[in-house]
């Protein structure tokens, strides 16, 4: 028997905002979405090796778990192969706190199981944003109602990864391999000895691939 989707809800008080409220009016957005058993602080580390134009906004995962949080329990998911629904459920609960934000031109930078959630935000909602980032991540698998708008649509996507990360399964690491060409504007990067991380070559790579999908 199938477990429920969860309820989510990101916790508003835990987002790490680069700049005040009255510093964001009139600029783009970049959501930040850190990896398994992490928080909102990890990933905020590397914007200082980001375009300035953008406000990032690094949220925290909705499940306490391990020595911090997930999107998406390990306990009843097989890594890299999330349940559908679970990924559903942790991408409605961004769009939902998305939705008490001010309109902006929006981004997204996820790393692991973060890369996995910005996947599916574009399957959700391809319309939404303007461009995704999914470092050592993956695409959940399965169909989605969303795929062919997202198809349809083509959002840039950079995907980075290296030769060296033994974390996420290969079948899984496959299976974006397909998925990606077909539903999106893929810029595809593997940096060699990279294991799950992020590396100073990909971040160089990264910020150029932002400010290209900047709003001009």
């Amino acid at each position: 028997m199938p477990f429920p989707a969860p309820d989510l809800h990101i916790d508003r008080d835990a987002v790490l905002w680069s700049a005040g409220e009255r510093d964001r009016t009139d600029r783009p957005r970049l959501l930040l979405l850190h990896g398994y058993g992490s928080d909102e602080a990890d990933l905020f580390g590397i914007a200082a090796y980001l375009p300035l134009e953008p406000v990032i906004a690094s949220l925290r995962a909705p499940i306490p778990e391990g020595p911090g949080f997930a999107w998406f329990s390990r306990f009843i998911n097989v890594p890299g192969d999330p349940l559908a629904g679970n990924a559903d459920a942790a991408a409605q609960a961004v769009l939902d706190w998305l939705d008490d934000q001010p309109p902006a031109p929006t981004g997204l930078l996820g790393f692991s199981q973060g890369g996995a959630l910005a996947l599916q935000l574009l399957r959700l909602a391809p319309e939404r944003f303007d461009y995704a980032v999914n470092l050592s991540g993956f695409v959940v698998q399965g169909r989605h109602d969303g795929d062919a708008a997202l198809a349809e649509r083509r959002v840039p996507v950079f995907w980075g990864r290296g030769t060296g990360d033994d974390t996420i399964p290969t079948v899984s690491v496959d299976r974006t391999a397909q998925w990606l060409p077909e539903h999106s504007a893929l810029d595809a990067r593997i940096y060699e000895g990279l294991g799950h991380g992020i590396s100073p070559l990909e971040l160089g790579d990264i910020s150029s691939f932002i400010r290209a999908h900047l709003p001009r």
